[in-house]
């Protein structure tokens, strides 16, 4: 895709900006002319990509709902992108962990479209692209709250749709198999250890094991599908998930 500037004066806010896709997210919208708010509990982090990009930093932890409400949120362009993962069985999963994850990747991004939308619809036009994930669509052991937030994202995102149609906002999911972050790099490391593996034969025999593609996705990739979803030519695309899974979910 051509790097114009289709978002040239909007203002486009990323949660997670601070790195992995929402860095890579942050430099794509951008180039593409948006003035971009980078938000992230990591301050310093932020502030460089911030920096990096010419935008502005808001540092907040968005599992703090009252702090989600109280944010700037007269945007044009939503992408909800900030995540963490916890790996457990049902039966032993932390019951704080899971309401945590919940919170900060589904609770928080309602709160934060919710709060969006009024100056959208006012405008009749916004962008809402919440980063699902192939555990959006499919479930994986162990991952009972980052498989349950994802599927309710997916949801949520369907929902926005149909009510934002008729203002001129669409909403859709991007869903990445694994991508080359540092969370992936170091779960990467923690279950080479585990297994006796070397990281390229935990790569391939265990994560990307259900994929066609032998390979991690790079978060470059997925901000150029948030960018296209952002783009006049995704003007009819809404409602929908973009699957860029190397395959897993062709099975």
């Amino acid at each position: 895709m051509a790097h114009n500037d289709f978002l040239a004066g909007r203002r486009a806010m990323i949660t997670g900006g601070a790195s992995g896709i929402g860095r890579a997210c942050a430099v794509r919208l951008a180039e593409a002319g948006a003035a971009v708010v980078v938000v992230d509990r990591d301050a310093a982090a932020a502030e460089r990509v911030a920096t990096e990009v010419g935008g502005t930093a808001v540092t907040v932890d968005l599992s703090d709902l009252d702090a989600v409400d109280a944010l700037d949120l007269d945007v044009d362009v939503l992408v909800n992108n900030a995540g963490l993962q916890h790996v457990a069985p049902v039966h032993e999963f932390p019951v704080d962990r899971f309401s945590l994850i919940l919170r900060l990747m589904l609770e928080a991004p309602f709160r934060l479209v919710r709060g969006a939308l009024p100056s959208m619809y006012e405008r009749g036009w916004g962008r809402i692209v919440n980063v699902s994930s192939v555990h959006g669509l499919r479930a994986s052991p162990y991952k009972s709250a980052y498989v349950t937030a994802k599927h309710g994202l997916e949801g949520l995102s369907k929902v926005i749709a149909l009510e934002g149609a008729e203002h001129g906002v669409t909403s859709n999911c991007v869903n990445p198999a694994y991508v080359r972050t540092p969370l992936v790099e170091g779960q990467i490391a923690d279950q080479a250890r585990a297994h006796g593996l070397t990281e390229d034969q935990v790569l391939e025999q265990v994560m990307l094991a259900p994929a066609a593609l032998k390979r991690l996705i790079e978060p470059e990739e997925v901000a150029d599908a948030i960018a296209w979803l952002c783009s006049p030519s995704a003007t009819s695309v809404t409602g929908s998930s973009l699957v860029m899974d190397g395959g897993w979910t062709a099975h």
